[in-house]
């Protein structure tokens, strides 16, 4: 499925569950990993995750875009239109959308750990992405002084 399938496909769902139009655009986002969607405030956009699409079928998804297209509709009429606003609630319950969208697999790493902070004292590691000052910290167990150690990337991917 494409954006141009996925358009129609919300715009359809929009007039059948919402009986309102939908009038802005809709597309798939592969970079959404740890949310089925989002909807956009200011453009009113729509973006569906398509690795929720590859994963769990369309079924799945026509969840998702119903939960997307409470936000919008509910934003556009000015009520509530946060999840934690009672008009939300509402609505996703009529229209039959889900409040969570399922987990993905786990994806793996795509960044690795660069540095590790070793413990003088009781020699406990811990892994970092980032760099840090271990001047500011200490260890969690013996609050013994800290040293940062650069790991090789090639053996930690």
């Amino acid at each position: 499925m494409d954006d141009q399938q996925l358009q129609q496909w919300v715009e359809q769902i929009s007039l059948d569950s919402f009986g309102r139009p939908f009038l802005h655009k809709a597309r798939f986002n592969r970079r959404l990993t740890s949310t089925g969607g989002r909807y956009f405030t200011k453009t009113h956009d729509i973006e569906i995750s398509s690795h929720q699409l590859e994963q769990f079928g369309m079924e799945d998804v026509e969840k998702i875009i119903k939960h997307e297209l409470c936000h919008y509709h509910l934003h556009l009429l000015k009520r509530g239109y946060q999840h934690r606003d009672a008009d939300f609630k509402s609505l996703l319950k009529q229209v039959g959308g889900t409040r969570f969208c399922r987990s993905l697999p786990t994806v793996k790493r795509r960044e690795p750990y660069r540095y590790k902070l070793v413990c003088t004292v009781c020699k406990t590691e811990y892994l970092r992405k980032r760099k840090l000052d271990p001047r500011k910290y200490a260890c969690g167990n013996c609050r013994g002084k800290l040293k940062l150690h650069m790991l090789d990337l090639k053996q930690n991917s």
